[in-house]
């Protein structure tokens, strides 16, 4: 009795599991919702060396700016002292074309280029602040990747509202082609500031003040735009910065660079990466991921109206039937397993056998399973 008992309870239990719906961990919370397990963005890997600029024409970098006629190449000045010049550098770090334009240039500190293939020089250093104007020259990309000696250019002049200052940073909005100057200041904030929607070249054309540029110890170095014209990114000597732009450009993300005296930042080979380089001869650059906060994981969609397909009958009550048969069948194995082991305690049943077969077999009366002895009375 005790054996046929004990495997009712077993296969009671067994049942009682099999009537616990699929998927019911999850009301007690150690089973993972499909927002909880989404994982946000993989991280960017480690800032790889992609090339160094060993050709001895380029004495000091001072910015970079990708093609957009030519994959593979980027244009790079050379700081204040040179000539009016811009060189090509391809991905290996070879020049491959020099172009030179007559200006009379007084402090090149960056370059940029718009989506029309028009190379923008701009003549804004002003470590003195004693500058009345500052200068940008265009001149077009090449046909050919072939050394000019005379470009033909054009030149546009600039003037802050509140004085002189000391810049290296010209920015191209992508879609709308507008300058903007962000303003060079160690220890404290410089400024962003915008040129009119369609810069002249009749006359001096007069800047906006936009907003403050990030808090920098050093001062910004370069800036670009990345592609989509939503985030600018800009360079100090030790890190880099990604604003969101807009009407007041904000602060999303910063990050080091693995390189120091920083002088240059453009847009890299994927057009979603960046370029940072480094100032003096045999200048590094290095290729890394542009600052970004992780992307938060996006909730579970909104069911569509008459998308879900509609459940049947026995489906709208199953759930309950299997939630009530669960606990019926585990409060009976339940009762079965302590009537078998106080009704029946371990080894009892076995004995009272024996003893029996042995009174048979000798004549005397069988035992009592109550303890007493019975009579043949």
């Amino acid at each position: 009795m005790r054996n046929a008992l004990t495997l009712t309870a077993v296969t009671l239990l067994s049942l009682a599991g099999a009537a616990i719906p699929a998927g019911s961990a999850g009301a007690s919370g150690t089973t993972p919702r499909a927002s909880d397990s989404a994982a946000a963005e993989p991280t960017p890997g480690a800032p790889k060396r992609l090339f160094s600029i060993d050709d001895s024409r380029v004495e000091e970098s001072s910015g970079l700016a990708k093609s957009s006629r030519y994959d593979g190449i980027w244009w790079t000045v050379n700081d204040s002292g040179d000539t009016a010049r811009v060189f090509g550098v391809d991905k290996t770090g070879k020049v491959r074309v020099q172009l030179k334009f007559k200006a009379p240039v007084k402090d090149v500190e960056a370059i940029a280029v718009d989506n029309d293939g028009t190379i923008y020089i701009a003549d804004i250093g002003d470590n003195n602040k004693n500058r009345d104007m500052i200068e940008v020259y265009t001149i077009p990309e090449p046909a050919r990747l072939e050394d000019e000696e005379n470009v033909k250019f054009h030149r546009y002049d600039f003037e802050y509202p509140d004085g002189a200052h000391d810049a290296e940073t010209l920015l191209i909005e992508p879609q709308t082609k507008r300058l903007y100057f962000v303003t060079k200041v160690k220890k404290k904030a410089g400024a962003i500031y915008a040129a009119p929607e369609s810069a002249t070249r009749e006359g001096t054309n007069k800047l906006t003040k936009l907003a403050a540029a990030p808090v920098s110890a050093y001062g910004v170095t370069d800036g670009t735009f990345m592609p989509d014209g939503k985030t600018v990114v800009l360079r100090t000597y030790l890190d880099v910065t990604t604003l969101a732009w807009g009407d007041t450009p904000t602060v999303v993300a910063q990050a080091t660079t693995p390189v120091a005296q920083g002088e240059s930042v453009a847009v890299g080979p994927s057009g979603s990466d960046i370029l940072v380089g480094s100032e003096g001869k045999g200048s590094v650059v290095y290729q890394m991921a542009a600052p970004a906060k992780p992307v938060a994981a996006k909730p579970p969609a909104a069911a569509t109206p008459g998308a879900t397909p509609k459940p049947s009958a026995n489906a709208s009550t199953e759930p309950k039937k299997n939630h009530s048969l669960r606990w019926i069948v585990v409060g009976a194995a339940l009762l079965a397993m302590i009537i078998t082991f106080v009704t029946f305690p371990a080894g009892r049943r076995e004995r009272l056998d024996r003893m029996a077969e042995n009174a048979r077999l000798t004549g005397q009366p069988p035992p009592n399973p109550h303890g007493r002895r019975r009579s043949n009375a």
